[in-house]
C-alpha cells in the first residue's frame, strides 16, 4: 500500500471560532497519509489499515469464515473483512449508529448488555473463528480511570472469546499503554496457543493504544472460564 506524502503540510483555513484542540485535530486529519489513503480506497476510517497491518504479521483476515466485530463503528474493520474474506459471515455491535455495510449484520446496542453475546452468536449462525475488538471506553481525561474502563471492555471481550470461539480461532483486542493486565494475560495464555502484543504502524505514535493478539484457541471448557483464570 502506498502512503506517500505530498510534502506540503496543510493548515485549517477557517479556524476562527474553533477551539485549539479541534483545530489541531482537523490539521492532523488533513495531513495524515492514512486518512488520505482511506478516502482514496473507500474505507470509512484509517483504522482499516491497523487491521490490514496486523493481518500482514499475524494472518488473521483471509482465512476467517465467521467473524464478530466488537465496537464496529464506523465500520473500517468490517469493510476489510468483506474485501479480503468476502465469503465470511460478519456480525458487529456498537453503541453508535453505523451505516449499513453490505453482507454485515450490525446491532446498535451495548456489548455489556446481558443479551448481546447470545444475540451476536445467533445472528452469526454459530461459533466465530475470529473475534475483533476495537472497543474503547469514552475518556474522562483521567489516565488511570480511562485505562481501567477500557480494560473492563477488553476483559469482557476476552471472556466472550473464551466462551464462544471455535477451536483454533483467533482474538484481537485494543488495549491501552501498559498492555494487558496480569489476570487477563493469564486467561488468554491459558486458552490460546500464542499471545502477543503489537502496535501497527497505522496507530498514531502519540496514541497509547496497542493490540493483544491471541491465536490458536485451545477449545472450550465445560467449566466457567472465570474459575480457571
Amino acid at each position: 500500500m502506498s502512503r506517500g506524502r505530498s510534502g506540503t503540510r496543510q493548515k485549517v483555513k477557517t479556524a476562527k471560532g474553533r477551539k485549539i484542540g479541534s483545530t489541531r485535530w482537523l490539521e492532523r486529519q488533513l495531513n495524515d497519509p492514512y486518512v488520505k489513503q482511506a478516502r482514496a480506497e473507500g474505507y470509512r476510517s484509517r483504522a482499516a489499515y491497523k487491521l490490514l497491518e496486523l493481518d500482514e504479521r499475524f494472518k488473521l483476515v483471509r482465512s476467517a469464515k465467521a467473524v464478530v466485530d466488537l465496537g464496529i463503528a464506523p465500520g473500517g474493520w468490517a469493510q476489510v473483512m468483506r474485501k479480503y474474506a468476502p465469503k465470511a459471515a460478519v456480525v458487529g455491535i456498537d453503541l453508535l449508529e453505523v451505516d449499513a455495510i453490505e453482507g454485515v449484520t450490525i446491532f446498535k446496542m451495548d456489548f455489556m448488555d446481558d443479551a448481546a453475546p447470545d444475540l451476536l452468536i445467533e445472528a452469526l449462525g454459530g461459533k466465530p473463528d475470529l473475534i475483533l475488538s476495537d472497543m474503547a471506553a469514552n475518556t474522562v481525561g483521567h489516565q488511570q480511570t480511562d485505562h481501567l474502563r477500557t480494560m473492563g471492555l477488553v476483559e469482557a471481550a476476552a471472556y466472550f472469546a473464551v466462551e464462544n470461539l471455535q477451536k483454533g480461532g483467533n482474538f484481537v483486542a485494543k488495549v491501552l499503554a501498559g498492555g494487558t493486565d496480569n489476570d487477563l494475560l493469564t486467561l488468554l495464555k491459558k486458552h490460546f496457543e500464542v499471545v502477543k502484543h503489537a502496535k501497527p504502524p497505522a496507530s498514531r505514535k502519540g496514541s497509547s493504544e496497542w493490540y493483544v493478539i491471541a491465536q490458536g484457541f485451545k477449545g472450550g471448557s465445560e467449566e466457567d472460564p472465570a474459575k480457571d483464570a
